[in-house]
C-alpha cells in the first residue's frame, strides 16, 4: 500500500480516479480532499472515516455497509457552499453514491451534539422496554393521550433528517419516450444486450444509476472478454452503442417503477454531482418510457452476515470493500477480517491483500470449500477457520477486533482487525419485475428466488435472473432480444461455480446474549425482533414486515428482506416459501418529490386555460375564478362596488335589458355519422330520433349505477351531426366515457366523437332585448319567434363570420348563444359590446350566472348533485325516455333503492327572513331541539341572494323533500337557527313566458 498524504487510506495505481482533479469536501464541518468521480463513502474511507451516521432507534454509531442504492446505514444532509444552501439542503442521502463536488457541505444526522457523542444512544441501554411492535401495544391506552402525548412524540421522532423549510429553487423537467428495447442496468448483460438489439436496427434506451457503465466489471480487475480487459471491453460496447442513431444511453438514471403496458418510469440526476451548475439545467428529469420489450438487468445484492454486533463502523460487505479498492482505490482497512458463507468474499481478501492490506484471518462458516481457494490463501499465509463463525464484534464507533468461534467449541478467539468484510451470498434483484406484477419463483437448488414468468412484454437476464457464469450471462443477453450468441471467450480468475450462492445467514436464539445481530440496519430490526414476531402470532411474512418494520425503510429491505424471511421460516419450521415473500413496490430507491412533480409548480401548478375572450375581460376589470381548468371572469366591478354589488348590478341589468356572457369553456363535443342518432340515444337518457335538424333538446347522461353524470343542451346540425354540450368541468370525462362505451360496448357503430372545445368561442346574448342586439350581425337567419324558437339551432354567418347559433337559455330570459371559430371570437365580442353597450346592456360573469340559472331552478351538476342524485330525485324525470328500449343507466334507474321512498329530492328553500341567506352546505333538519347527534335531512347544495325576488332563494337535497312541500324546516348553525319554508325550484317566472318571448 502506498497512501497519498492528504488521503491515507488511498492506493496509488488502483482504480480509475488516478488521474483526475482534488475536490474538497466537508463532513460535520471537518475539511476533506477526495478525487473528482469518487462517492462521498469512498471520499471519507479514504481519508480514514468510517463512522458516518447513527440507527433510527437505537442511535448506534454506523458505518458505510454497501457501494450502492441497497446502503441502510450512511445516510447523510447534503448541501452546496454558498446561497440557497439551506433550500438546497437534501436529508437522507446514501453515501455511497452520491458523488462528490467542490463545495459539498455533508452532515451526518439523528445525532446530538455531535457524530461521535450522542445522547439518544442511551436508547440502546432501553432496548429491552422497546421490543418488536412495543407501539403497537403502549399507545392504545390511555386513549386520550394519543392526541396529547403520543402522535406529537412520535411526530418528532419519526424520520432522520431535517426536510427543508424554504421553497426549491431548482427545476426539474419530464419527457415521454417510446423504444423498442428499453434495458435496465448497464452491466456486462445489459451492455450485450443493447448493442445486439441496436446492430438489429432496434430503438434502444440503455439506463444505469450510475455515473458509467459496467456494472459489476467495474469492480473485478481479474476478468478478460474475448482477449481484452473489461475495461477495453465495455469501451468497445460503448463506442459501438454511442455510434448508432438508435440507441439512448442514460446514466446516473434509475428505473424505479414498472407500470402496466409496459410502461417504465426513470429518473436521470442531471446535477447533483455539480458543484455550480448552468441554472438552465434540470436537477432531475423523469422519463416516462414506453417499451414494446424491456430487459431488467439489474444483477445481484450481496448479502451480509447476521451476528452479534455485526452494525459496528468498520463491518461491510466484501463486495462493496472490493468496489471501493477497484473502482476507487481505497483500502477499507489495513488489517481486515473476513467473514463469509460464499467464494466472493475470498476474492475480495485476496485483492485486498494485493492491494497492501493484512488479512487478519478468513471465516468461513462452510466446512468445505473449493481447494483453490484454500491454496491460494495457504499462498499468501492467510489463516483461515472453516466451519466457524464470528461469535461477535468488539469496538464501538469502529470495529476493533472479531471473536472467531469454530463450530461446536465453546472459547472463541480473539482477533484484532480495523474492518470486516462480509457476505452471506448474493440475492437476485427483483424489484422491477415484481412490480411489473410478476411472481418471483423459489428455486430449490439454488434456495433463492428467481424470476418467474413475465406478465409483460418483459425478461430478466443474467445476475437478475440468477446467473453466475460471465460466458453464460452474455450469452443470455443476447438471445434475449433475439439475436444469435456467439463464442466469447471469458477468462475470470475467480470460482464462479456456485461462488456466489451462500446460505441465508439465520442468527441463533443464544447468540444475542452478546450483542444485537441486526438484520434491518435501518429500522433497528434484530433477529430476535423477527422471532419475537413469530412468537406473538405473526405468521405470514407480511405480518412479520409490519410487526417489526423488517424491510420498511428507505431501502426497502434489499439487505433485509431475505434474513428476515430465513429467521421466521425457521422459527415457524416451515419451507421458506411457505411463508411468503414481501411485496416489492415503487419507487425502487426513494425518487424526489421535484421529480414528480416536474414543472407542475406555481403558476404551472395547474395547466391555465383561458379563452379568447379572456383578454378583453382582463382588460375591463374582471375579477377571475378558477372553474376546471379554465380562469373565467367572476364579475365586472364598477367603481368602488363590491361582488355583491357588482353582481346585484349584472343581475338587474340581464333581467331588465341584456348581458354578454363568455360562455366559450363550456365542453363541445362532435358526434358524427350514420349511427350518431343511435348513439346518442344510448348515452342520454332522453330519445334523440325525433329531434329535427335545427332543433336543441336539453339532455341527461347517466353512469352506469343510475346516477346524473353530466348534462348539457345537444343541437342536432343534421340527420348525422350533433353539436353536444357539456359542463366547463365536464368535458374531458364526458369525451372519456363516450370513447369508452363506443370502443368496448358499441363498437359496430359508426360514430366518430371529436372534442371541440377549443375550436368555438361562444357567445351568450341574455336578456329582453337580445334579439335587438344580434339582429344586424346576423346573416341568413329570421330570429323571429315563430322562425327561430326557443331550442333551436342553425347554422348560419354572424359579423360575416361562419357561426353555429343557438336559442337557449340558462338564464330564464330571451337568449342566444353564438359559436364562432376561436380565432374570431374577441372580434365578434368587441363588435356585440360596441351595440349592446350604449342599448343599456353590460357584460357579466360567472356569479351573475349561478344566481340568474338559480331563480330559474336551473341545476349545475357537481353543485346540485352530489354522485347520489337521478334524474328523478333532481325533478327531471320528464327528461327520460319511456319507450326507449336502452341506455346507460337504464338497468341502475331501475335498482329498489333509486326509488324508494324517502330518497333526498332537489326542493328550493326560502328563508323566513328573506334577508338572511343560507350557507352552502349548510344541514338541515326536521327539529332544531333534538338530541345530538340531530337527524339529518339534507343540505343546502346553492344560496344565493336573489336581485329578482328581492330575497334569498337556495336549492337543497332534502330527504322526501317533494312531499314536504310548504312545510317548515331549519338549519342549525353555530351561533344560530335558521327557519326555512320547502318550495318547489323555481322562484322567477313560473310560466316561462320570458323565455319564450
Amino acid at each position: 500500500m502506498t497512501p497519498t498524504p492528504d488521503q491515507p487510506f488511498r492506493v496509488k495505481g488502483r482504480g480509475s480516479l488516478r488521474r483526475t482533479r482534488p475536490v474538497n469536501f466537508t463532513f460535520d464541518g471537518q475539511a476533506y480532499v477526495g478525487l473528482e468521480g469518487d462517492t462521498l463513502a469512498s471520499a471519507l474511507l479514504a481519508n480514514g472515516v468510517h463512522l458516518m451516521g447513527r440507527s433510527f432507534k437505537y442511535h448506534r454509531p454506523r458505518g458505510v455497509m454497501a457501494a450502492g442504492v441497497e446502503e441502510p446505514n450512511a445516510l447523510v444532509g447534503i448541501a452546496r457552499a454558498g446561497a440557497n444552501n439551506d433550500a438546497r439542503h437534501q436529508p437522507n442521502v446514501r453515501a455511497s453514491v452520491q458523488e462528490i463536488f467542490e463545495g459539498l457541505e455533508a452532515t451526518s444526522q439523528n445525532r446530538f451534539p455531535t457524530l461521535t457523542f450522542d445522547i439518544g444512544a442511551i436508547n440502546s441501554l432501553l432496548s429491552p422496554f422497546f421490543p418488536a411492535g412495543f407501539y403497537y401495544k403502549t399507545f392504545k391506552w390511555p386513549a386520550k393521550a394519543w392526541d396529547k402525548l403520543y402522535e406529537p412524540f412520535i411526530r418528532r421522532a419519526a424520520g432522520l433528517g431535517d426536510a427543508p423549510n424554504k421553497p426549491d429553487p431548482d427545476r426539474y423537467t419530464n419527457r415521454f419516450a417510446h423504444c423498442d428495447v428499453l434495458i435496465i442496468g448497464g452491466g456486462a448483460a445489459g451492455l450485450a444486450a443493447a448493442k445486439a438489439a441496436a446492430d438489429q436496427g432496434k430503438s434502444v434506451i440503455l439506463c444505469d444509476e450510475n455515473p458509467e457503465f459496467g456494472g459489476w466489471l467495474l469492480s473485478d480487475t481479474d476478468v478478460r472478454i474475448a482477449g481484452q480487459s473489461a475495461k477495453a471491453w465495455i469501451a468497445d460496447q460503448l463506442r459501438s452503442l454511442r455510434s448508432k442513431h438508435n440507441v439512448t444511453l442514460l446514466t446516473r438514471t434509475t428505473g424505479f417503477g414498472y407500470f402496466q403496458q409496459n410502461m417504465v418510469a426513470l429518473c436521470e440526476r442531471i446535477t447533483d454531482h455539480m458543484s455550480n451548475p448552468d441554472p438552465d439545467l434540470p436537477r432531475e428529469r423523469m422519463w416516462q418510457v414506453r417499451a414494446d420489450q424491456v430487459v431488467l438487468a439489474q444483477g445481484m445484492i450481496e448479502r451480509h452476515m447476521v451476528f452479534p454486533n455485526n452494525d459496528r463502523p468498520g463491518v461491510m460487505l466484501a463486495g462493496a470493500a472490493q468496489t471501493w479498492l477497484n473502482k476507487y482505490g481505497v483500502l477499507v482497512g489495513t488489517n481486515v477480517g473476513v467473514y463469509t458463507a460464499c467464494d466472493t468474499a475470498w476474492q475480495a481478501a485476496f485483492e485486498l491483500y494485493e492491494a497492501g492490506a493484512d488479512i487478519a484471518a478468513i471465516v468461513d462458516e462452510r466446512a468445505t470449500v473449493d481447494q483453490a481457494l484454500l491454496d491460494q490463501a495457504k499462498e499468501l499465509e492467510i489463516e483461515v477457520f472453516l466451519g466457524s463463525s464470528v461469535k461477535r464484534v468488539q469496538g464501538k464507533l469502529r470495529v476493533s477486533a472479531m471473536e472467531v468461534l469454530a463450530r461446536g467449541s465453546d472459547e472463541p478467539r480473539t482477533i484484532e482487525i480495523d474492518a470486516l468484510i462480509t457476505s452471506a451470498g448474493w440475492t437476485p434483484s427483483l424489484h422491477l419485475y415484481s412490480q411489473s406484477r410478476g411472481k418471483p419463483q423459489w428455486d430449490e437448488a439454488s434456495q433463492r428466488f428467481l424470476p418467474g414468468q413475465s406478465p409483460q412484454d418483459c425478461v430478466s437476464i443474467g445476475g437478475c435472473k440468477g446467473m453466475d457464469d460471465l460466458a453464460d450471462v452474455l450469452d443470455d443477453a443476447v438471445a434475449a432480444v433475439g439475436s444469435t450468441p456467439e463464442d466469447i471467450e471469458i477468462v475470470d480468475d475467480v470460482s464462479t461455480e456456485g461462488g456466489m450462492i451462500g446460505p441465508v445467514r439465520t442468527a441463533e436464539a443464544g447468540e444475542e446474549k452478546n450483542g444485537k445481530a441486526f438484520v434491518d440496519f435501518q429500522n433497528d430490526v434484530t433477529a430476535k425482533d423477527i422471532r419475537l414476531a413469530v412468537q406473538e402470532g405473526m405468521h405470514s411474512i407480511e405480518h412479520v414486515k409490519r410487526y417489526t418494520t423488517n424491510g420498511m425503510a428507505t431501502d426497502q429491505g434489499k439487505l433485509s428482506n431475505m434474513h428476515g424471511l430465513a429467521i421466521a421460516a425457521k422459527q415457524l419450521d416451515r419451507p421458506i416459501p411457505k411463508v411468503g415473500l414481501t411485496t416489492f413496490r415503487a419507487p425502487y430507491t426513494p425518487t424526489t418529490f421535484g421529480s414528480f412533480v416536474g414543472t407542475a409548480r406555481g403558476p404551472l401548478f395547474d395547466p391555465t386555460r383561458k379563452t379568447p375572450i379572456h383578454g378583453w375581460a382582463e382588460a375591463h376589470g374582471a375579477e377571475f375564478e378558477p372553474v376546471s381548468l379554465w380562469q373565467r371572469a367572476w364579475y365586472f366591478p364598477r367603481d368602488d362596488e363590491d361582488m355583491h354589488a357588482a353582481v346585484a348590478r349584472e343581475c338587474a341589468t340581464v333581467r331588465e335589458t341584456a348581458g354578454l356572457f363568455d360562455a366559450s369553456t363550456l365542453g363541445k363535443i362532435e358526434v358524427v355519422g350514420p349511427d350518431a342518432a343511435k348513439f346518442m340515444n344510448l348515452l342520454y337518457t332522453n330519445g334523440w330520433d325525433k329531434l329535427k335538424p335545427g332543433r336543441a333538446k336539453y339532455g341527461i347522461m347517466l353512469r352506469e349505477d343510475g346516477f346524473i353524470y353530466d348534462d348539457g343542451v345537444v343541437g342536432r346540425l343534421s340527420e348525422e351531426r350533433f353539436h353536444v354540450t357539456t359542463t366547463t368541468g365536464g368535458a374531458p370525462r364526458v369525451l372519456n366515457h363516450m370513447e369508452d362505451y363506443l370502443q368496448t360496448e358499441f363498437p359496430s357503430l359508426n360514430v366518430a366523437l371529436t372534442s371541440t372545445t377549443e375550436q368555438w368561442a361562444t357567445v351568450a346574448v341574455q336578456g329582453p332585448k337580445a334579439r335587438d342586439i344580434i339582429q344586424p350581425f346576423v346573416e341568413g337567419v329570421d330570429l323571429s319567434n315563430e322562425a327561430f324558437p326557443h331550442m333551436s339551432v342553425a347554422e348560419c354567418k354572424v359579423g360575416g363570420i361562419p357561426a353555429r347559433l343557438f336559442r337557449i337559455s340558462f338564464t330564464g330570459e330571451l337568449g342566444f348563444e353564438i359559436n364562432v371559430p376561436a380565432d374570431y371570437g374577441h372580434a365578434l365580442w368587441e363588435a356585440l359590446w360596441a351595440r349592446a353597450e350604449p342599448m343599456g346592456a353590460c357584460v357579466y360573469g360567472t356569479e351573475t350566472m349561478h344566481v340568474l340559472r338559480a331563480e330559474k331552478g336551473y341545476i349545475i351538476v357537481g353543485q346540485d348533485t352530489d354522485g347520489t342524485v337521478t334524474p328523478h330525485d333532481a325533478g327531471l324525470s320528464w327528461a327520460i325516455a319511456k319507450t326507449k328500449p336502452d341506455y346507460v343507466g337504464k338497468r341502475g334507474l331501475a335498482r329498489p333503492d333509486l326509488i324508494a321512498d324517502r330518497r333526498r329530492q332537489l326542493v328550493g328553500l326560502k328563508t323566513k327572513d328573506p334577508n338572511t341567506v343560507l350557507p352552502e352546505g349548510a344541514q338541515i333538519v326536521a327539529d332544531p331541539n333534538q338530541p345530538i347527534p340531530m337527524k339529518m335531512l339534507g343540505f343546502v347544495t346553492s344560496s344565493y341572494w336573489s336581485p329578482a325576488c328581492d330575497s334569498s332563494i337556495a336549492m337543497a337535497l332534502v330527504e322526501d323533500g317533494f312531499n314536504r312541500m310548504g312545510s317548515e324546516l331549519f338549519v342549525p348553525l353555530e351561533n344560530e337557527t335558521i327557519t326555512v319554508e320547502v318550495t318547489d325550484t323555481v322562484f322567477y317566472d313560473k310560466a316561462g313566458e320570458k323565455l319564450h318571448a
